[in-house]
C-alpha cells in the first residue's frame, strides 16, 4: 500500500430544496458578481434556474448568466466565459449542471485566474497557479467533478479532449438535491451511473498492495450503484435510489476509494479518444471498453480480478481456477451493462471504427498522456490493440 493524502474541501448541502440554500452558499463567499453557468434548456424548463436566480436576488447579489454547455464541453464555450467574465467583473462562478457544466466552469476559472491561454493546461505545458472561487448545484449523478480536482474539456480544432487535475479546482461547495435527477433519460441515467463506477474501478485496479479497509469502501461503492442502477430502471422517480447514486458519484471521485492505491486511468484515456472523434456519452463509451481492457490486462494480478469476481460480482470463488474466475467477474460486470441499457463494445453503439480511426485515436490518447503506469505498463501499441478487441 502507498503512503497517500486525503483531501476534501468540498462543503457539502445535500437533500430535498437544498438549491433553495444557494444564495446564502454564495453571500458566504463575500464576492461581488457571480457568472451562472448551466447547460440546455432543462434548466430552464424546469424553473431551477429561475430559483437560483431569486435566491441571489433575495441576497442582492449581483449575477450574469451563460448558458449552452454541451456533453463533451468545448473549448469555445470555456473562451467565450472567459470574456464574459472579464468584461463583467465576476468573482465567482456557479455551476448549475452536470459534470460537463462544472468542467467548463472550472476551465473559465483557470483561464481567469493565470496569465497564460487555459488550453496550456490541459496540453500540459503549464500548471495552474490560482483558481477563482466556484461553486456548484449538481444536476446529474456521474463526473463527480462536483468534489473532484479533475476538469476534461474538447477543443474542436483537432477534437482533442484532454484532461487536468488539480486541488485548486475542488469546488468551495457543492448543492445536491437527488429530485433535480428525476427527469433525466434512463440512457443518461445508466451512463452516469457507469462514470461512477468506473471511477472507483480506475482506482481499484492497482498492481500493488492496498488497504482492506480502502478495497471495502469501493467494493461496496460499486455494489451499491449497481443495486441502485437496476431500481431507477424501474422506478426512475426513486427518491432514495437517486439519493444514494448521487452520493455515491460523489464519494467515487473525491479520492476516497483510492487512498494507498495507485489506480489505472487506461479507460478514460481510451474512453476520452472516443468522446473527442464521436461525441459520444462519456460513461457509455467506457462501458464500451472496459471489458477489451479487462480482458487485455486482468493476467498481470489475477487476484485482483478474482476478489472483484467474488466480492463485486457474486461469481463462486469454486469457479474453475482462477483465470475462469477472473473471466467470470469480468463477463458478468459486462451482462450488467447490458441489463442498463449500456453498451460493452463500440459496435453497440453504432459506431464502426475503421484501421484508420483506431491509429488515430492510439495516437492520440499516447500523446495525450505518454506510457501509463497502472495496472500494467500501457504503450501506444496496447492502446490500439485494446480499440481493436472493443469494435
Amino acid at each position: 500500500m502507498l503512503d497517500f493524502e486525503f483531501y476534501a474541501p468540498t462543503k457539502v448541502v445535500f437533500g430535498k430544496n437544498a438549491e433553495s440554500r444557494v444564495g446564502e452558499l454564495v453571500q458566504a463567499q463575500k464576492c461581488k458578481k457571480v457568472l451562472v453557468h448551466y447547460g440546455g434548456n432543462s434548466a430552464k424548463a424546469s424553473g431551477l434556474l429561475d430559483r437560483i436566480f431569486r435566491s441571489l436576488t433575495e441576497r442582492k447579489i449581483a449575477y450574469v448568466s451563460l448558458g449552452g454547455v454541451v456533453p463533451n464541453p468545448r473549448l469555445s464555450k470555456v473562451y467565450e466565459g472567459i470574456g464574459l467574465c472579464r468584461k463583467e467583473d465576476v468573482d465567482f462562478i456557479l455551476a448549475v449542471g452536470g459534470g460537463s457544466v462544472i468542467d467548463s466552469a472550472k476551465a473559465i476559472s483557470y483561464g481567469l485566474s493565470n496569465p497564460f491561454d487555459v488550453w496550456d493546461l490541459f496540453m500540459k505545458k503549464q500548471n495552474a497557479q490560482a483558481f477563482m472561487p466556484l461553486g456548484v448545484v449538481l444536476t446529474i449523478a456521474a463526473s463527480g467533478s462536483e468534489m473532484s480536482n479533475s476538469t476534461v474539456i474538447t477543443n474542436e480544432d483537432g477534437w482533442l479532449k484532454r484532461g487536468y487535475n488539480d486541488d485548486l479546482s475542488r469546488p468551495v461547495f457543492a448543492v445536491m438535491n437527488p429530485e433535480l435527477t428525476y427527469s433525466l433519460p434512463p440512457y443518461q441515467t445508466a451512463s452516469g451511473c457507469v462514470d461512477i463506477l468506473m471511477h472507483t474501478l480506475e482506482r481499484y485496479f492497482t498492481p500493488g498492495d492496498t488497504f482492506d479497509m480502502t478495497d471495502r469502501i469501493a467494493e461496496q461503492l460499486l455494489r451499491t450503484v449497481m443495486e441502485n442502477a437496476r431500481i431507477l430502471r424501474a422506478e426512475p422517480r426513486n427518491y432514495k435510489a437517486r439519493a444514494e447514486i448521487m452520493w455515491a458519484g460523489s464519494l467515487s471521485h473525491n479520492g476516497l476509494t483510492g487512498c494507498g492505491a495507485s489506480g489505472d486511468w487506461v479507460c478514460h484515456k481510451l474512453e476520452h479518444e472516443l468522446g473527442g472523434l464521436f461525441d459520444v456519452a462519456h460513461g457509455a463509451g467506457l462501458a464500451a471498453v472496459w471489458g477489451s481492457w479487462a480482458r487485455y490486462v486482468y493476467r498481470t494480478k489475477p487476484s485482483r480480478f478474482a476478489q472483484f469476481a467474488v466480492r463485486v460480482m457474486d461469481v463462486p470463488a469454486d469457479a474453475d481456477g482462477e483465470d475462469a474466475l477472473c473471466l467470470k467477474g469480468i463477463e458478468a460486470m459486462e451482462a450488467f451493462f447490458h441489463e442498463i441499457g449500456m453498451p460493452v463494445n463500440v459496435a453497440e453503439m453504432s459506431i464502426r471504427l475503421t484501421d484508420a480511426q483506431i491509429e488515430e485515436m492510439a495516437k492520440k490518447a499516447y500523446e495525450g498522456s505518454g506510457t501509463i503506469y497502472g495496472f500494467r505498463k500501457i504503450e501506444e501499441e496496447d492502446m490500439r490493440r485494446i480499440y481493436e478487441m472493443a469494435r
